[in-house]
Order: C-alpha cells, then sequence, then structure tokens
C-alpha cells in the first residue's frame, strides 16, 4: 500500500482553528501537516516560504494570507500592506510555489469580519469591504497563474454570519470552524484525486 499524501495547510489563526479537525479527520487518508506560528501577512509569508512551505515537500498546499494584511491603524489610516503590497507579494510566493514545489497549489479566500463587534476594543481595525476587497486582489492572480481557488469567504457568507464567528468578529466559532473544515476537507480530497 503506498504511502499517504501530505496536504500542507498554512495561514493565519482562521486556518489554526480549522486545521487540527482537517487533521484528525483526515487521519487515516492524508498526513494533514502546517506550522506551529501564526502565517501573519503576505510578507512575512513570503520571507519564511522556505522553512514553512517549499521544504516540506507536500504533495498539496492549501495556504491563505490576508486578514493581517489588510489590518487598518485607526490613527493613521494605514494597512498592514497595502493592496498593491498585497498583490505584489501574492505573485512574489505563487511565483516560487510554481518553480519550486510540484504540489498541488489551492489558495483559500479570507473569511469575513463582522465590523462592530471586531473594532469594538482593538488597536488595530478590520472592515468586511476590505476582506472583499482584497480577496478581489488575490482571486485573478490566481487565476492567471491557474491555482485552485477555495472560496472559504463564501462559506462563511452562504450561511449565518452571527453564529459563524465568535464575539471578537473574525475568528470562528465551533459551527464556523466545522463548516470550514468540511469544505477544505472536500477540497483536498478532489484535488488529490485529479492528480
Amino acid at each position: 500500500m503506498s504511502s499517504k499524501p501530505t496536504a500542507l495547510l498554512i495561514g493565519d489563526s482562521i486556518c489554526m482553528g480549522y486545521r487540527p479537525l482537517v487533521k484528525q479527520r483526515l487521519e487515516d487518508k492524508v498526513n494533514v501537516i502546517g506550522i506551529e506560528d501564526n502565517g501573519g501577512d503576505s510578507d512575512n509569508l513570503f520571507k519564511n516560504l522556505d522553512n514553512w512551505i517549499i521544504s516540506r515537500n507536500a504533495d498539496l498546499i492549501h495556504f491563505n494570507c490576508g486578514l493581517h494584511d489588510l489590518r487598518v491603524d485607526p490613527k493613521t489610516g494605514k494597512y498592514q500592506q497595502p493592496p498593491d503590497i498585497y498583490g505584489q507579494n501574492l505573485q512574489q510566493i505563487v511565483k516560487r510555489l510554481q518553480n519550486e514545489t510540484k504540489a498541488i497549489l489551492v489558495w483559500a479566500t479570507s473569511t469575513p469580519v463582522i465590523d462592530e463587534r471586531h473594532n469594538a476594543v482593538k488597536e488595530f481595525h478590520r472592515y468586511k469591504r476590505d476582506v472583499e476587497a482584497y480577496n478581489k486582489v488575490a482571486t485573478p492572480i490566481m487565476k492567471k497563474a491557474g491555482i485552485i481557488t477555495n472560496d472559504l469567504f463564501s462559506v462563511i457568507m452562504n450561511d449565518d454570519i452571527e453564529i459563524c464567528l465568535m464575539p471578537d468578529g473574525v475568528h470562528a466559532t465551533e459551527h464556523g470552524n466545522n463548516l470550514l473544515t468540511e469544505a477544505v476537507i472536500n477540497c483536498i480530497l478532489r484535488e488529490l484525486k485529479q492528480k
């Protein structure tokens, strides 16, 4: 019997929420791996590509960044990574992954936020409109590169966002995590079968 394929799931704290569930549910079929850290923004992901992704020799890489990029300083109005820089970083990430891995690549869209909840007490703000805008930056980049998109934004929006997200307005509840887990599992199994 052949060894199990490896799927690397990398992203921010949203990924850290669903990855253990995906790992548990796929343990008989797929070796699910990740990083212990929060992947952070696109600049951080690009700087750590070698250690976090390229050296891992995964059969499938399911990756995301964005929710850290679009953080806004309420005092200055500046983004952590403005949309144009975010796009440039994604292009560099994609180029290296395509040139230096043989993995199936899957891009995950960033999940929505509830503005009023999230921005009540934070030293930085996030807005749903920015999540949509940053996803719109990423989509054509992935499409042009021929990379599959797993639309996790729509997974939450097609359900009840109020019960999918925690009181902080960004992290997934148990219900939200179950929905994301299901979507990620379905995507992984579908794409690995295509190989």
